[in-house]
C-alpha cells in the first residue's frame, strides 16, 4: 500500500467506475470528475495536521499496479476508533488481495496509530467481504437498518469490528 498520487486517477476510476466493483458499495460508480476529486481530496487529506483519514492505493508488488483502494478514517464519534473499508478491481477478486489490505489496514490503526477499536460496514449479500473481515479477526456485531441508500433503495449494512487487544499481527 502506498498514498495516492494525481496518476492514480485512470486505476481508481477502474475500480469506482465499475458497476461490478462497486456493488457492494455504499455508492453508485463514479464518474471520471467525481474520481478525479476524490483523488485530489484524499491526497490533500494526507497533508492534514492532525491527519484523520488515509486513503491508500493498494498496489501489485512486482509492477506497482493500482488493483485497490484501503480506507481508514478517524471515527469523530469514538475516541481512538476509526472506520475501514476496501475495494479492488474486480479481475483481482479472490486473489488474497482484500486479507492482505485489511490486515495492512488494521496494523497501521494499531500498531502505528495506537488506535482503541476499527470497525467496517459490508452490504448483506457480500459475502465474500464477511469472509475476509472474518479472516482478519473482525467480530460480526449487528445490522445497521436501511443504513445505504443506492438507485433510491434503502439497504442495511453489516457492521464488522475489531479491538486493540483482539488484534494479532500474522506471522507468515
Amino acid at each position: 500500500m502506498r498514498e495516492l498520487v494525481p496518476d492514480d486517477g485512470p486505476g481508481v476510476l477502474a475500480i469506482y467506475g465499475d458497476p461490478k466493483a462497486t456493488e457492494h458499495l455504499s455508492f453508485d460508480p463514479r464518474t471520471h470528475d467525481q474520481v478525479e476529486a476524490m483523488v485530489t481530496r484524499s491526497i490533500a487529506a494526507a497533508a492534514a495536521d492532525p491527519r484523520t483519514e488515509y486513503v491508500l492505493a493498494v498496489v501489485e508488488h512486482d509492477q506497482g499496479q493500482l488493483v485497490g483502494i484501503g480506507r481508514l478514517a478517524a471515527d469523530p464519534h469514538q475516541p481512538r476508533a476509526a472506520t475501514t473499508g476496501f475495494a479492488l478491481r474486480s479481475d483481482r477478486w479472490g486473489k488474497g488481495y482484500g486479507v492482505e489490505t485489511v490486515r495492512l489496514l488494521l496494523g497501521f490503526a494499531f500498531d502505528d496509530l495506537g488506535l482503541h477499536r476499527v470497525w467496517g460496514a459490508r452490504s448483506p449479500l457480500n459475502t465474500a467481504s464477511a469472509k475476509t473481515m472474518a479472516t482478519v479477526g473482525m467480530v460480526e456485531e449487528g445490522t445497521i437498518r436501511e443504513h445505504v441508500q443506492r438507485g433510491g433503495v434503502w439497504r442495511d449494512s453489516v457492521v464488522h469490528a475489531i479491538l486493540d487487544r483482539e488484534w494479532q499481527q500474522p506471522t507468515d
